[in-house]
């Protein structure tokens, strides 16, 4: 923790938005002691520190997340891609894990995650994990964390700027912004949520 800290203190005062990866809860609680002793140190606003990954997370977890500001970043395609490895958690645990309904719930701005290239990028992919739950084998863990097409895209989209504090300048189509956007071939709201993964990138 002392090490830790010591870290977290050096980036915070040089200005540099903090990103720490950390996936257990116990790992997530030390990152946000150390990100709770730096604003204790040296008050800043709005820094939007990162934590890559947050992936098991408990209420206590949730509660300092949103107190200060942070903005987690779980995986999204490994809910697809690696449903084979959950059975290792268990159920109980898949409950927690790559918990964006539960940062929705809580008010908080969760961007999305790929750990690329160990796992794939594809954010359709991700998106349909976020959004079923359900695995390449039909397996579906952590029900309960499942969200909208509408809020999987905006996690992936304006949330993402929003970590990196440009939301005024990408995640959305509006006069001002950057003109990134992708077309596709259907909505992925109308295809059957087990679908989006096979939409068609058009341009």
């Amino acid at each position: 923790q002392d090490a830790l800290d010591a870290w977290i203190l050096r980036v915070h005062r040089a200005g540099i938005q903090v990103n720490c990866h950390a996936n257990g809860d116990v790992a997530i609680a030390a990152v946000l002691t150390a990100l709770e002793r730096a604003q204790q140190k040296l008050p800043l606003p709005d820094t939007r520190p990162q934590i890559t990954h947050c992936t098991l997370i408990t209420e206590e977890l949730i509660r300092r997340i949103k107190a200060l500001g942070a903005v987690p970043a779980p995986f999204t395609t490994y809910a697809y891609y690696n449903s084979d490895k959950f059975h290792f958690y268990g159920a109980q645990m898949m409950q927690r894990c790559m918990a964006y309904r539960s940062f929705i719930d809580a008010g908080i701005i969760a961007a999305a995650g790929s750990d690329f290239p160990p796992g794939p990028f594809a954010p359709l992919m991700g998106i349909q994990g976020m959004v079923t739950r359900t695995g390449w084998n039909g397996e579906t863990w952590g029900p309960e964390q499942r969200v909208s097409v509408a809020e999987a895209l905006q996690i992936n989209t304006l949330n993402g700027a929003y970590a990196s504090h440009e939301e005024h300048l990408k995640g959305s189509i509006a006069a001002g912004k950057l003109a990134d956007y992708v077309v596709l071939a259907e909505d992925p709201h109308g295809v059957a949520p087990d679908k989006i993964k096979d939409i068609k990138i058009v341009r």
